[in-house]
Parts: C-alpha cells; structure tokens; sequence
C-alpha cells in the first residue's frame, strides 16, 4: 500500500514544477532551486529576491507593498528555508539572510498599522514604515513566532510564541512577549551562559 506521504510528495514536486513555469518570471530575482509549494497570497512579487535553494511551505502570504516612491525589498537568502502559513510584509526592507530556519505561522513585517485618525477605521488608514527587519544567518525562528521592525543576529534562536520587537544581537536565545534575551554564546569561553534580559552574563556578578 502506498502511504500518503508519497502522495503529498508528488502534489508538492507538481506544485513547485507549476509555480515556477507560471510566475517564476514575475520576481525581481528567482534562483536554481527555488521552492514555493501551493501559496496563498503573494503580491509584489517584482519587489521579491529569492536566491537559490529557498524553500517556502503551503499557505504562504508574501507582500512586498509600494505606498509611495520608495520601493520595498523583499530578499530571502541562500538556502532559507521557511515554514507552512508564513506572513511576510515588506513596505520598505525586509532581508532574511543565509541558512535561516523558520517554523509554521511566522509573521515578519518591517510596519505597522497607523491608528492616530480616530475618525477613520484602522484598516482605511495608511501603513506606517517602523524599522527594516533583519534576521540574521544561520538562525531558527521558532512556531507561531512575531517580530516587527526588528533586527535578529545571526546564529539565534527565538522561541515559540515569542513578539520580537527590539534588535537581538548575534548568538542570542530569547523568549517571551515582548522577546527578552535568555542565553547568550561566550565568545571568550566558547559556551551558552544565562544571561540576564539585557543579555549579560549572570556568572559575572
């Protein structure tokens, strides 16, 4: 009997296949190896840089939005690969670098909803640029994970459920809503120690 992930293979190598003779052409830039499986959404794709070996799970939504003159980036890096039901919005930058690891239901977005007009709904107001986002080389964001106009370095790790919304420098593990800095690698020991929230070693007071 053959099993059913055999099947879900096949659906997804014909997905892949279909996408990229269909719209591959649309993107600013679409590499060797590029995966998209059966996405949701995506718009502004002419704004979108996929380099090789990306991977981006079903049920994706990615936006790249132009508001004004200024065009957005949407660059995902070499061998990022991204989990199934992924939000990402770009209005001015947003850049997931090399090797990055992400889980299911990540939002990224480089803005936020302007809500000063009280006389207006939110969702008629314009989009308000917060900071460009930034996730650094070879680090795992965790499930259900969201962070907003905020840098991650590289090789970190950000729990599940985590809101990221205040930089984290490189080799951090951080957690909680808003994210806070758990664990930090010692670049002079070569190990992972505690750290406080402002990521300082514990061991040192």
């Amino acid at each position: 009997m053959i099993k059913y992930s055999f099947y879900k293979r096949v659906y997804n190598y014909i997905s892949r296949q279909i996408f990229r003779l269909l719209f591959s052409s649309k993107f600013k830039y679409y590499g060797e190896k590029v995966s998209i499986i059966a996405p949701d959404i995506i718009e502004g794709e002419e704004y979108m840089h996929l380099e090789d070996g990306v991977s981006i799970g079903t049920k994706c939504w990615l936006l790249a939005h132009k508001q004004d003159n200024i065009e957005p980036n949407l660059y995902i890096s070499q061998g990022a690969t991204i989990g199934r039901f992924a939000h990402i919005v770009a209005l001015r930058k947003v850049l997931i670098e090399e090797n990055v690891l992400m889980a299911d239901k990540v939002y990224i977005s480089d803005n936020i909803h302007s809500y000063e007009d009280i006389t207006k709904p939110i969702k008629n107001q314009p989009i308000q640029f917060k900071s460009e986002v930034i996730i650094g080389k070879n680090s795992w964001i965790g499930e259900n994970v969201s962070i907003v106009g905020a840098k991650i370095g590289a090789n970190c790790v950000i729990g599940a459920n985590s809101f990221v919304n205040k930089d984290i420098p490189n080799y951090c593990v951080a957690i909680g809503t808003p994210a806070k800095i758990v664990k930090r690698y010692d670049e002079k020991t070569l190990i992972w120690k505690k750290t406080n929230d402002k990521g300082e070693f514990l061991d040192e007071y």
